[in-house]
C-alpha cells in the first residue's frame, strides 16, 4: 500500500468534518480504511424469470401496466398502492408502501421495472425500487453493492465518498502480492481487486475481486501463524526425550486391547516430536471414546522411560481421579506410581506429592489447576498435557509449561473441531486427528421425539434401569425462567422423584452447586447410588459412568450439534446398548437439521463440518474464547479451500531462504514483523 493512502479521509476531496465523523463509527480514519471497506452483498438486478425465483427471494422483472393504480390508507398517514403487471406470462400485484404520489405518475399500458421481495403464493412484489420504463437503454448496473453503515451515514452516501476516494487515491494502490502467485492462480492485481468490489461491471468481476482478497487475508493470517510457529521453533530450546523403545514396545503390549491404525499414526507423530530437539507443541483431537487417554499413557510411559517426569492437567476433581485411576491401573505392572494432585487432596499427603516432585521420586502426576499453584516445583519436567485444553486459559496452560525447561507441550480436546478450524484457530499447533473408534464399540442409538411422547421415554427409561442401568437427563436451564420456555432441571428433578418414587434414587446437579457438592452428587452416580442423574450441560465434558446408557436432552434444538454430541458422549462408555433421547419441537429449519443430523451419524467430525456451516465459526468456539481472527471478506467455512491452499502456500514461503531475502517479499515481510508474532525491525 502506498504511503499516501496511511493518510486520514479528511485528504479527500469532497469529505468535510461531519463525514469523517461519520466514517469513524465504523472505524474508517484513513484513505486505506475507506478503500478497503468491502460490501458485505450485492442486490442482483437483473431481470430474472419468475419461474426460477423462490418464495421471499428479491427479484427484478420488468412489464407492462395493466390496471389503474389502487391507493388505500392505513394507519395513521399510512398507504399502500397497487397495481397489475404483466410480466411475460405472469400477470404480477406491484405493492408500494407510503408512496401516494404515485397514483397520478403510474399509467395503463406504461412498460415499468420493479424490484423487490417476491410473494410466491400471492404472487406480488413488495417494491423496494423501481423504473418506469424499460432499463434495456438505461446504464443500470445489475450487481449493487450494500454495505453495512450506522448512524446518519447512508449506503449512498459511503458509496460517494468511497467513488470520491478511488478516482482521487486509486492510482495509489500498490500490489502486496509477488508476481508468481498473482500468476500462479491467475489473481486480479489489488487495484483491479479493489475496483471490481467496488464497482462490479458483472458476476465474473465480483467473484475475482472477491478470490483475490480472500486468498491475501488467508495468506497474510497464515503467514503470521508460521513465521510464529518458526520462530518458537528455532527461539525456544525444546527438552530432547530419548525414550526407551523396547520398553514402550513391552508397555503397549500389555495393554488390554490393541491400537487401532488411527492411534498407532498418532503416538507415532508424538514420538518424533519428543526425539526432536524443538518444543512439542500438539494438539490431539479425538471423538469421545476414541481412546486419547491411552495415547497420553503411551506419551507419559515414554518421558518417563528417559528420566523424565510428566503431568496430566484436567479441568475438574471427577476427571482428575478418574484419569488417575485408569492410569495406575496401566501403570502399576510397571512399577510406576501416579499421584493425584487436586484441591481436595489431604494436607499430609500434599507434602508427600510435593516433596516427591521437587526431588524426582513422582514420576507422573495428574491434577486440576492445584498443579499450577506457586509450591508445585519438578525436578525434571519433560511433557506436560493438557486434556480438554478448551477448558483453561492460555495463561494457566503456558504457567505449567514454565513449571520446567520448555518442556514438550499436547493438548487433548474430544470437541471433535472441524480441519478448517483447527488450522485456523491452532495455526501454531501441530494437529493430530485420531478418526478411527476401537473395535466392538456399539453405535449409540439416537431418537429425536416429540415432547408429548414423554411417556413413552420413561417407559424406555424405566427398563432400562431394571437392568441395573442409570440414565442422565439434561435440561437448557436451571430454575424457571420468564424469558424461555424451555424444561429447568429443577422442575424436571421434581417430576422425575415423583415419577420413581420408592423405585429409582434421582439425583440433581448444576453450575450453582459448589464444588464439592456436583463432587457428592457425581460420586453417588458413579457409584449406583442414584440412577437418575437430572443435570444442566455441567456434565458435558469429564465425566464417565460407563454404567450409563440413556442419556435424555430435553429442549435439544437449543444445543448446537457439538455440544449434543458431546452430552451424547457421556453413554456409550460399555459393551451395554445405549440410547440418547433428543426432546425437541424445533420451529426453524436449522434447528429440524440439527435433529435429523444427530439421528443419521455418530461421527464427531462429521457433525461439528456440519455445525459450522449451520452457525458459524464463533458461535462453534463461543464468542469469548474462539481467538478466530476477523476477516473483512473471508469466511472460513464456504472459503476452505483457499485457506488450506494459503496455509500450504505461507508454510513454503516461511521456510524458503528467498522469502527473508528476495525485495519482492518486501511487503509480506514487514507484515510479519509489524505483527509482533516475531522480534524484528521493520526492514527497508
Amino acid at each position: 500500500m502506498g504511503a499516501r493512502l496511511k493518510q486520514p479521509v479528511s485528504m479527500v476531496k469532497g469529505i468535510g468534518t461531519e463525514a469523517v465523523q461519520l466514517l469513524a463509527d465504523l472505524n474508517i480514519y484513513t484513505v486505506e480504511d475507506l478503500l478497503m471497506y468491502f460490501p458485505y452483498r450485492y442486490d442482483d438486478n437483473r431481470i430474472r424469470d419468475l419461474a426460477e425465483v423462490g418464495h421471499d427471494e428479491r427479484v427484478t422483472v420488468e412489464g407492462k401496466v395493466i390496471s389503474q393504480p389502487l391507493l388505500s390508507y392505513y394507519g395513521r398517514k399510512k398507504s399502500r398502492l397497487s397495481i397489475k403487471i404483466m410480466v411475460e406470462n405472469y400477470v404480477v400485484t406491484a405493492v408500494f408502501f407510503n408512496q401516494a404520489y404515485l397514483k397520478n405518475k403510474i399509467n395503463i399500458n406504461e412498460t415499468i421495472t420493479v424490484t423487490g421481495k417476491w410473494n410466491r403464493h400471492r404472487q406480488q412484489i413488495s417494491v423496494i425500487s423501481y423504473h418506469l420504463g424499460s432499463t434495456i437503454h438505461t446504464n443500470a448496473i445489475d450487481f449493487q453493492p450494500v454495505y453495512s453503515v450506522k448512524g446518519n451515514l447512508t449506503v449512498k452516501g459511503l458509496k460517494r465518498f468511497i467513488r470520491l476516494t478511488f478516482e482521487q487515491f486509486g492510482n495509489e494502490i500498490e500490489e502486496t502480492l509477488p508476481p508468481h502467485l498473482l500468476k500462479q492462480y491467475r489473481l486480479y492485481s489489488l487495484k483491479q481487486a479493489v475496483r471490481a468490489l467496488h464497482f462490479p461491471q458483472n458476476a465474473l468481476d465480483i467473484k475475482q475481486g472477491r478470490r483475490r482478497i480472500v486468498y491475501e487475508e488467508f495468506l497474510l493470517f497464515q503467514l503470521k501463524m508460521q513465521a510464529l510457529r518458526k520462530f518458537e521453533r528455532e527461539n525456544q530450546q525444546g527438552v530432547e526425550i530419548p525414550y526407551k523403545n523396547e520398553l514402550l514396545k513391552r508397555f503397549i503390549a500389555a495393554l488390554p486391547y490393541p491400537l487401532t491404525n488411527a492411534q498407532k499414526r498418532v503416538i507415532n507423530e508424538i514420538l518424533k516430536d519428543l526425539r526432536s530437539p524443538y518444543r512439542m507443541n500438539r494438539l490431539l483431537q479425538g471423538d469421545v471414546g476414541s481412546g486419547k487417554t491411552v495415547v497420553a499413557a503411551v506419551s507419559l510411559y515414554a518421558a518417563v522411560t528417559a528420566g523424565f517426569q510428566a503431568a496430566l492437567m484436567v479441568p475438574t476433581e471427577i476427571l482428575a481421579e478418574q484419569h488417575a485411576n485408569s492410569l495406575q491401573a496401566m501403570f502399576s505392572p510397571f512399577h510406576i506410581q501416579v499421584a493425584l494432585l487436586t484441591g481436595s487432596t489431604k494436607k499430609k499427603e500434599r507434602a508427600e506429592i510435593l516433596q516427591g516432585l521437587l526431588d524426582g521420586t513422582v514420576s507422573i502426576v495428574v491434577g486440576t489447576h492445584a498443579l499450577i499453584q506457586d509450591e508445585v516445583n519438578f525436578r525434571k519436567l519433560g511433557l506436560v498435557i493438557t486434556d480438554e485444553q478448551h477448558r483453561f486459559g492460555v495463561e494457566q496452560r503456558r504457567i505449567l509449561r514454565e513449571k520446567g525447561e520448555y518442556p514438550n507441550s499436547l493438548f487433548l480436546t474430544a470437541t471433535p473441531i472441524p480441519r478448517t478450524l483447527a488450522i485456523t484457530a491452532f495455526g501454531e499447533m501441530d494437529v493430530s486427528i485420531i478418526d478411527e473408534m476401537p473395535q466392538g464399540r456399539k453405535k449409540i442409538l439416537t431418537y429425536w421425539v416429540k415432547p408429548n411422547m414423554f411417556e413413552r421415554v420413561l417407559a424406555m427409561m424405566e427398563k432400562e434401569l431394571q437392568s441395573g442401568r442409570q440414565a442422565y437427563v439434561i435440561c437448557p436451564l436451571i430454575e424457571e425462567s420468564d424469558k424461555l420456555d424451555v424444561q429447568n432441571a429443577i422442575d424436571v428433578h421434581a417430576q422425575l422423584v415423583q415419577y420413581f418414587r420408592g423405585r429409582y434414587r434421582v439425583g440433581l446437579m448444576h453450575g450453582r452447586l459448589s464444588s464439592d457438592e456436583k463432587d457428592d452428587v457425581m460420586k453417588l452416580f458413579s457409584e449406583n447410588k442414584v440412577q437418575i442423574l437430572v443435570s444442566t450441560t455441567v456434565v458435558e465434558v469429564g465425566v464417565n459412568v460407563a454404567n450409563a446408557t440413556m442419556m435424555v436432552i430435553y429442549d435439544a434444538e437449543r444445543f448446537g450439534l457439538a455440544q449434543l454430541h458431546q452430552l451424547r458422549g457421556r453413554v456409550g462408555r460399555a459393551e451395554h446398548q445405549s440410547y440418547c433421547i433428543l426432546l425437541a419441537e424445533p420451529k426453524s429449519e436449522v434447528g429440524k437439521e440439527r435433529m435429523k443430523i444427530m439421528t443419521e451419524t455418530t461421527d464427531g467430525f462429521v457433525l461439528s463440518e456440519k455445525d459450522l456451516e449451520l452457525r458459524g465459526p464463533g458461535d462453534f468456539f463461543g464468542k469469548k474464547q474462539s481467538g478466530l481472527p476477523e476477516f473483512k471478506v473471508a469466511d472460513m467455512v464456504h472459503d476452505y479451500r483457499a485457506l488450506e491452499t494459503a496455509r500450504q502456500d505461507a508454510y513454503h514461503l516461511i521456510e524458503s531462504p528467498a522469502f527473508w531475502n528476495d525485495p519482492e517479499y518486501l511487503y509480506l515481510r514487514n507484515y510479519i514483523v509489524e505483527s509482533g508474532v516475531m522480534s524484528g525491525e521493520k526492514l527497508d
